[in-house]
């Protein structure tokens, strides 16, 4: 089953919904972990892939996850946001993103573990696009 986040329309140019899948696509959590081995111990990265398997999916507005992570937009044209695009303009279900939460205490922001060209995607058809995903502390 997919589900549709709504985009915001603009006056003269309205922007097609982004559909999202249900479920992230099984590629998604070794790429999710490949990253977070980057920054964390194998148990660790076992615990939170673990947990982002058995989250809910939840959505967020593409501006905040950008700025919660703290990550820059990437350009409509980058390779990989450009195809991310192309798959939610022709109305294909895009996998939800996979987020490790940041933490005030520990002054970490969120970690987009697997998703940020789907989020920079949707960022560019509209700031305000809901983005499926599944969120995780760590």
């Amino acid at each position: 089953m997919t589900t549709t986040s709504e985009s915001s329309e603009a006056k003269d140019d309205p922007q097609p919904a982004v559909k999202w899948s249900d479920r992230p696509q099984p590629h998604d959590y070794p790429a999710a972990a490949s990253y977070l081995s980057l920054i964390a111990g194998p148990k660790a990265v076992s615990r939170a892939v673990k947990a982002l398997e058995q989250a809910d999916t939840v959505s967020f507005k593409a501006k905040d996850l950008l700025r919660a992570a703290g990550l820059p937009l990437l350009p409509a044209d980058d390779p990989d946001v450009a195809k991310e695009l192309d798959r939610a303009k022709a109305g294909t279900a895009l996998s939800p993103c996979l987020i490790i939460r940041g933490s005030k205490k520990t002054g970490t922001t969120a970690r987009i573990a697997d998703g940020y060209h789907r989020v920079c995607a949707s960022y560019h058809l509209s700031e305000d696009t809901g983005v499926s995903a599944r969120i995780v502390g760590f």
